[in-house]
């Protein structure tokens, strides 16, 4: 099994570590390179810098993409690490040492962080050099990754046992101690984690117009959240704002075959609707690539039942 080492601002953990966030943004300043260094799922481990020098939690990957500063803070907010969007933006200004007001940067949705109290952090593996800036792959294939993974199954199986609430977002197997299993089965996805793999998915354009500007795009359940929808990109669609609201509200909506169905009652109610009847009949302009991303028939047939007003 794979997992990543990643190099923590101490300001954003100790900020978090006091906080249950359902999930994080582990940012990076730079932005222009993006992670793969793991499969969703996969565990991140967080590394503490000098002095501390050990290993103090662990988040589980969702999603990754780049996003201008400002949308960083509305998919986040303080799961950022910080109270305010301008303290966000003067710390990122100082790591990249210039004033941009609204730079990219790389945001990796890590969700359901466990962070460690101070007398169970792990001491971080001896080939890991001071030389690494962002961080490094471990494997429990080889005997240094399999030795730390052995100290994180403890560690993490201690604070699911202490933490009654974690039943019902982690599943734990039956060997959980055991050498190179992952004692988490389950993983439940958080609204920002929810937001970058829909963006990601759709590689940051609108499914229905195509439109590129991200500011004005957003994620949108199919199934609401609040009727039970799940936080998994197989039930999101990225759509324009004013789409999004559309969709919402039932005047659009998606067929099983990814066609666009504009209803009627905008006409009736409102007197026009040139603009949005453009895509009538249309296949969705974009897609996801991977299957299980894509909008999932069960999700697709309760908005046309339930939402839709055709």
């Amino acid at each position: 099994m794979k997992y990543y080492l990643g190099a923590t601002d101490w300001r954003w953990y100790n900020y978090l570590s006091s906080r249950t966030p359902e999930d994080v943004n582990f940012w990076r300043p730079g932005g222009q390179t993006a992670f793969r260094a793991l499969e969703p799922g996969g565990s991140f481990l967080f590394k503490l810098k000098k002095p501390y020098h050990a290993i103090g939690g662990i988040g589980f990957f969702a999603a990754q993409s780049q996003l201008p500063l400002s949308l960083a803070w509305d998919t986040f907010h303080t799961r950022n690490g910080f109270d305010s969007l301008e303290e966000f933006r003067q710390t990122i200004q100082r790591y990249r040492a210039d004033t941009e007001r609204n730079p990219a940067i790389g945001c990796i949705a890590l969700t359901n962080p466990i962070f460690f109290d101070r007398q169970d952090w792990i001491p971080v593996p001896a080939d890991w050099s001071d030389s690494i800036v962002q961080g490094k792959a471990y494997s429990t294939h080889d005997s240094t990754g399999a030795t730390l993974w052995q100290q994180i199954e403890t560690t993490v199986a201690r604070y699911l046992a202490d933490a009654p609430s974690a039943a019902t977002t982690f599943s734990v197997a039956e060997d959980t101690l055991q050498y190179g299993r992952s004692i988490l089965q389950k993983v439940r996805i958080g609204q920002g984690a929810f937001r970058l793999s829909v963006t990601d998915a759709y590689t940051k354009r609108c499914a229905i117009t195509g439109e590129k500007t991200l500011p004005v795009l957003e994620a949108a359940h199919i199934k609401p959240y609040a009727e039970a929808g799940p936080n998994h990109t197989s039930n999101g669609l990225l759509l324009r704002s004013d789409m999004h609201k559309l969709f919402d509200d039932g005047y659009i909506t998606i067929t099983s075959g990814f066609v666009i169905e504009v209803s009627s009652r905008i006409r009736e109610e409102f007197s026009n609707g040139r603009e949005y009847y453009q895509y009538h009949g249309k296949p969705l302009a974009i897609l996801p690539g991977l299957n299980d991303n894509k909008p999932a028939q069960q999700h697709l047939e309760y908005h046309n039942s339930v939402i839709y007003r055709g």
